[in-house]
């Protein structure tokens, strides 16, 4: 990536989402081409050369909702400019989730502008697309037992309504199992996780971050496992954190590992410790907190049962969600725009959601 294209990715943001609408139709047809439903067990995700390195997925295409049945929001509401849909969460003071919540508790707030909310939905019952991404690097060999048996029992606890993918990553990110209802098919394919050499934590997610769209449930998380540094991606880490941004997922974390120290760590702990302990917490606290997820630490993946209980809080936190869905105002003024939800009746609770949202052209 050069330096250009760089600057251009952290500039402002009406100058980014411009060119990312302009490019974004032949860019997603090229990363997708060949990874039908019918594709083989094993698929390499490879980043197309063409790509523009400050490409961003777009948001903008309505999501595929076969099932007319489910409480979605209307193909009027969804087909409108500057169309938003958020997913918020909801605490009380000892951290247990508040779910009996009604539309008019809520308060939707843009740039510092109210708005109406279009559309209001508690999830207890809402199916759920959603990516699984386990690191598969040398490191993780030791701990893959623990990871298939903690992800195995998050699945059986799934809605059968939810549609799931599945991807590796060590050199390179694989799609092991494309989107599918068929909830065994992913634990079969567990035991595809072999270990390679090395991480790309970065190319992962964010070609996870294409393979959601294809998604059929307009409530979409990824889920990734790892327990290291990236150091093999093509992709940078700043325009994961854009690209997640831009879209409306959520995206949970598990690191296994001590936190990575910073550079300038000079501690007798700092110096002491070893580079293969170390999970890059920054950047998975930085893509949950920007789509309004949670990302866990596991200090040691000991027999699993933490990793168990981590997947087990991310199944269950995604039955005790709101979805809101509203529309910007001006939506000819591109960008990012700030966002905050609020529950004024009730200061006491804690509200989580995302923190921006991106208003881009249609395409």
């Amino acid at each position: 990536m050069t330096t250009k294209h760089h600057r251009c990715l952290l500039g402002p943001g009406i100058i980014i989402l411009i060119a990312l609408a302009a490019n974004f139709g032949a860019m997603t047809s090229t990363i997708l081409a060949g990874q039908q439903q019918s594709a083989p067990s094993q698929d390499t995700l490879s980043i197309p050369a063409q790509q523009r390195p400050n490409a961003i997925p777009s948001i903008a295409a309505p999501f595929a909702q076969p099932q007319t049945s489910l409480e979605v929001p209307s193909l009027r509401l969804r087909r409108q400019l500057g169309y938003q849909q958020v997913t918020v969460t909801v605490t009380d003071s000892s951290n247990h989730y508040v779910t009996n919540l009604k539309e008019d508790d809520f308060r939707v707030v843009e740039d510092g502008q109210q708005r109406p909310i279009g559309f209001f939905r508690v999830d207890r019952s809402a199916p759920v697309s959603l990516g699984i991404i386990v690191d598969c690097s040398t490191s993780m060999v030791t701990k893959f037992a623990q990871a298939r048996t903690a992800i195995t029992s998050m699945i059986d606890d799934l809605d059968p309504r939810d549609d799931i993918f599945l991807e590796s990553f060590s050199n390179e990110a694989q799609l092991l199992q494309p989107f599918t209802l068929d909830h065994d098919q992913i634990i079969d394919h567990l035991k595809f996780l072999h270990a390679q050499a090395q991480t790309s934590l970065y190319d992962a997610v964010y070609m996870g971050l294409f393979e959601i769209r294809r998604g059929r449930r307009d409530k979409r998380a990824l889920l990734v496992v790892t327990d290291g540094m990236d150091n093999r991606s093509e992709i940078e880490r700043a325009q994961v954190v854009a690209a997640a941004r831009a879209m409306r997922v959520l995206i949970y974390a598990i690191g296994i590992g001590e936190e990575a120290m910073a550079s300038d760590d000079h501690s007798i702990a700092g110096l002491l410790r070893s580079d293969a302990d170390e999970v890059d917490m920054d950047t998975l606290n930085a893509l949950a907190d920007e789509t309004g997820a949670r990302a866990f630490n596991l200090r040691r993946v000991g027999d699993g049962d933490e990793l168990s209980r981590d997947c087990e809080a991310i199944s269950n936190e995604l039955r005790q969600q709101y979805t809101i869905a509203y529309l910007s105002p001006d939506p000819g003024r591109l960008g990012y725009r700030n966002l905050r939800v609020e529950v004024a009746k009730h200061p006491e609770l804690s509200v989580r959601v995302r923190k921006n949202v991106a208003v881009i052209p249609p395409h």
